[in-house]
């Protein structure tokens, strides 16, 4: 007669093989059973070390990519500089400067440095070389909202209109909410809901404390203030 295989051989399924995952448990006190202990997979988590911020550490937003700024710089760069190189051949091999080399050098020795457009175009050229300073020391994506991340090396972003629809369905839970508009910017959030019934004030609590939540819940690096407007509609 076969003996019966043991427990171990039932368990040689695709859970068997799963990796051990390291559990920690409280120390026992001294006089209590061995069995009243807190069990394996209750055990508390490690504490948090400061600058977690109670949920994970603070992330920044992704920095942008810049194409359209770069494509326009490059090929504003390009085609000047293409010109004015096809131009020079041309005048080595013996032919005449081109008339817009000419006029340009002309207009820039004759014309005195307050003339109107002398100024305006040191103006724009001032404008550009600031926008791109800017460009270069601003990370851009506004419309990304940085999250908590659980590990320094992880970054993760929502964008205001997924926040947004989430914080509306949030808001639509709320009795005598009969519509909701939600707008999410950097440092608050704009709420206006119609009440169709129920006291405006005890909606207007109902809906701060729902919409607080909500936010909590969405693990945001740098929550913003929660405004809520709450007006009357009957029809």
């Amino acid at each position: 007669m076969t003996p019966d295989p043991s427990p171990a051989a039932h368990n040689s399924g695709p859970s068997a093989r799963r990796a051990p995952v390291p559990l920690t448990k409280e120390p026992e006190e001294p006089g209590e059973p061995a069995g009243t202990g807190l069990p394996e997979h209750d055990a508390p988590p490690p504490n948090r070390t400061a600058g977690e911020d109670g949920g994970g550490h603070r992330t920044h937003r992704p920095w942008s990519a810049r194409r359209l700024p770069a494509a326009l710089v490059a090929s504003f760069v390009l085609v000047a500089a293409g010109a004015a190189l096809v131009d020079v051949v041309a005048v080595r091999a013996g032919r005449p400067a081109a008339a817009w080399r000419r006029g340009l050098a002309d207009e820039l020795a004759t014309r005195p440095v307050d003339d109107v457009w002398m100024l305006t175009g040191a103006a724009v050229a001032a404008a550009v070389g600031l926008w791109l300073i800017v460009l270069a020391f601003t990370p851009g994506l506004r419309h990304w909202l940085p999250l908590r991340s659980p590990a320094p090396g992880l970054r993760a972003s929502l964008d205001r209109e997924g926040a947004a629809a989430l914080l509306r369905d949030a808001a639509m839970q709320v009795p005598g909410v009969g519509n909701a508009r939600i707008r999410v910017r950097r440092h608050h959030v704009k709420a206006r809901a119609d009440v169709r019934f129920r006291d405006l004030q005890q909606v207007k609590d109902d809906l701060t404390a729902v919409l607080d939540e909500e936010r909590d819940r969405l693990a945001l690096a740098r929550p913003p203030r929660i405004v809520v407007r709450v007006r009357r509609r009957t029809d």
